[in-house]
């Protein structure tokens, strides 16, 4: 049902999916970019269903203790209360490690609005962990959602950066401006 919903609702709008994660791979962290549009979630969402992807992601407890909570905690969301000052990272780890499968997406730029470089904490996530980090996107120029190329962190974090960086190059967001594709 939700493959069927998401392919529908996204193609009603003109939106195409691109890629697949392999199907044996069951534990990973997901960048999601780029960020700069709250309509950036639904296409997630519906990309996500359509390309049949169960992810974690984290999100203001604002939002998952609304009148409205029940969808995104159904959405895969974990409220993080952001005015307390805690280990997310750790957090993180801990759920990779405790769960056999398990997708964590994370907004690497951490706000819809322009910033001069991406949190890292997906990378860090994705070494301790030793799982790969899966390029996922939004690209409005083009109207399409989809999944990049897998990648396994080496540990040489310019390296690394510099990769991922150059497949998110060309892509372009809902507000371009507000999207910087220098990423570290």
């Amino acid at each position: 049902m939700k493959k069927w919903l998401g392919k529908s609702l996204l193609g009603l709008f003109g939106w195409k999916i691109s890629g697949e994660v392999p199907s044996d791979l069951k534990r990973m962290v997901m960048v999601a970019a780029p960020h700069t549009s709250n309509w950036d979630y639904p296409i997630a969402i519906l990309s996500f269903w359509y390309i049949g992807i169960r992810m974690r992601y984290f999100i203001k407890d604002t939002y998952t203790r609304s009148v409205f909570g029940f969808i995104f905690r159904a959405t895969g969301a974990i409220g993080v209360d952001r005015s307390r000052r805690g280990n997310l990272t750790g957090f993180a780890m801990e759920l990779l490690a405790e769960n056999e499968e398990m997708v964590i997406l994370v907004p690497a730029e951490g706000t819809r609005s322009r910033v001069e470089k991406w949190k890292t904490g997906f990378y860090h996530i994705a070494v301790q962990s030793e799982v790969p980090i899966v390029l996922g996107y939004v690209n409005y120029d083009k109207k399409i959602s989809g999944i990049g190329p897998v990648y396994y962190p080496t540990g040489d974090f310019e390296t690394d950066m510099a990769h991922i960086e150059d497949f998110y190059r060309d892509k372009v967001g809902r507000f371009p401006e507000q999207y910087n594709p220098k990423i570290y």
